[in-house]
């Protein structure tokens, strides 16, 4: 059980996470209006006391990036003022993850800058899932927590008959590799991996598919959809290889412009998301699935709370 000073609050950016994962731990979520000002200056008030709490507080710095992540800084600078014994920032996505090494000279490495902003805010402690790049853990001299929503991902597969020898799990560039490793072992199944260059930011081109996909059930697995250009390229150049259906799954659906109406006239089969971020008006589209996060991160949220381990909880989950 929790103890009794364990409190959820959450801003603007996923208010119906934070309400399903209070109802997960059996509790309700903390009362705190965040509000703007005439000329759109961000307002907090907590509105009950926070002295010795073990504040939670639920936003993942999805769209709009720079006004959730301003909201989050400025719910921990109440929470520290009000003395709060512990501030936890539950991130299911953090925002400008894909900046986090210079590529080219003059460039910033923005994911570190957050990992800055939100020590000097006064969090002690983060919670996240799927980050972009792993070593963002190393930004913070603090713990942090990092969840794979992978283990939800193939457990929803598996029930779907999705876990034969006819399955193949395809990373769709280099970078996840490791991802859809892991989604590989939990399934029984190969991985294939898409060979593609970006000539700018969002655009793609497949150059090449390392791995035997003829006549197989291709998965493929992505932390983030964004303009879903390249995933979607990735599913015909699986498909003109010979693949039989191909499915796509992710952690974070940013579905940015005409995203979901680009994935739902695809070849995809059906596209498996998580809420991490909130569901925009294409749930409830043909192919798309949502899957929860919010059991997840409220076992975490209680292991952390009573000093438990966390590691285990993936134990749980796979």
């Amino acid at each position: 059980m929790a103890r009794n000073d364990l409190r959820i609050f959450t801003g603007n950016a996923n208010p119906q996470l934070a309400e399903a994962i209070a109802r997960e731990l059996g509790i309700s979520v903390g009362r705190m209006v965040v509000s703007r000002f005439s000329d759109g200056e961000i307002q907090v008030k907590v509105e009950e006391s926070a002295r010795g709490m073990d504040a939670f507080i639920i936003q993942p710095t999805c769209c709009p990036v720079n006004e959730t992540l301003m909201e989050l800084l400025i719910m921990c600078d109440a929470f520290k003022r009000a003395s709060a014994r512990r501030i936890t920032c539950v991130m299911p996505y953090y925002g400008y993850a894909r900046q986090d090494k210079k590529v080219k000279p003059r460039e910033p490495v923005t994911a570190r800058l957050v990992a800055n902003l939100l020590t000097h805010a006064g969090a002690n402690r983060i919670l996240t899932v799927d980050l972009h790049a792993e070593q963002i853990q190393g930004f913070f001299d603090m713990p942090v927590d990092h969840l794979p929503a992978g283990p939800i991902i193939a457990d929803y597969l598996r029930k779907s008959g999705l876990s034969d020898a006819d399955l193949v799990v395809v990373s769709p560039d280099v970078g996840g590799v490791a991802r859809a490793r892991a989604l590989a072992e939990q399934l029984g199944a190969p991985i294939a991996i898409i060979a593609k260059r970006r000539p700018e930011p969002n655009k793609s081109e497949i150059m090449e598919i390392i791995g035997d996909v003829d006549g197989k059930v291709a998965v493929m697995i992505d932390d983030i959809i964004d303009t879903a250009g390249s995933i979607v390229n990735g599913a015909v150049a699986l498909k003109e290889r010979g693949a039989r259906q191909v499915y796509a799954c992710c952690t974070h659906p940013i579905f940015s412009g005409s995203a979901s109406e680009r994935l739902c006239n695809s070849v995809f089969e059906e596209v498996i998301v998580t809420d991490t971020i909130p569901l925009g008006p294409w749930c409830g589209k043909t192919k798309i699935t949502v899957l929860s996060v919010a059991p997840m991160l409220a076992d975490a949220i209680a292991r952390i709370n009573e000093d438990r381990s966390v590691s285990q909880l993936f134990e749980e989950y796979l």
